[in-house]
């Protein structure tokens, strides 16, 4: 049984052996648990209930997130600028899928990032989610110039949901490319959605948006319902 460690909040401390989550009603801020580990079936449950791994603390503590307000993209709705475009056409990119995770995630974990002094994805973060590629549950798409890894990103697949984790890009236009042809291969295999998290200007530019945590969760009910 979960610990409620925070009442006015609704924080809650997860158990090592129990591998639920809080659900839409008992929750009402941004930050939903912290403790437990990183067990796939922990992780596997933590997005089928809306919820993701956003660090670990001092303490060693993961802290897991189901932001109020929520930032997706419907397949669809990607905004493919002139630019991209021409850079599509004409850079000479190679895209390929799960043939490099590992890298994908090294390179997301060391790339330098405007605004932040360090980086979120640890040992940890990294072992947990290259577990769940091995077990089939998370993918990447790599970019590729002259034989070169310059970008790329990784998620998590869960039902019709692709939950996006981080994207890196060595390359201008590299990561854009990356998302661009997961948004056409989302729309191929009827992926509904792809879940970015929280507020990204990098993501805004490509169409994704804010939406409530209860929309997303109806999404995210009607995908669990259908599979």
């Amino acid at each position: 049984m979960m610990e409620l460690l925070d009442k006015d909040e609704k924080i809650y401390l997860l158990e090592e052996n129990d591998f639920s989550f809080p659900s839409l009603e008992m929750i009402n801020n941004d930050l939903v648990a912290i403790g437990g580990d990183f067990h796939p079936q922990r992780l596997i449950n933590a997005y089928k209930n809306g919820i993701f791994p956003w660090f670990i603390d001092e303490n060693n503590y993961i802290h897991w997130y189901s932001p109020q307000k929520r930032m997706v993209l419907y397949p669809e709705e990607f905004r493919l600028t002139k630019s991209l475009k021409k850079s599509i056409k004409n850079k000479g990119f190679i895209i390929k899928s799960n043939e490099n995770f590992e890298a994908v995630i090294n390179n997301c974990a060391n790339i330098k990032r405007k605004h932040e002094s360090d980086t979120w994805i640890s040992d940890e973060f990294k072992q947990a989610y290259i577990n769940l590629y091995k077990l089939g549950y998370a993918s990447s798409i790599e970019c590729y110039l002259e034989d070169e890894l310059v970008g790329g990103l990784y998620g998590i697949l869960i039902n019709d949901i692709f939950c996006g984790e981080s994207m890196f890009a060595k390359e201008n236009d590299a990561s854009k490319v990356a998302f661009y042809h997961l948004c056409n291969q989302a729309a191929i295999n009827g992926i509904k959605m792809i879940d970015c998290q929280v507020y990204n200007e990098h993501l805004a530019s490509l169409g994704a948006k804010e939406i409530s945590r209860n929309e997303y969760y109806n999404v995210l009910e009607i995908e669990n319902n259908n599979n």
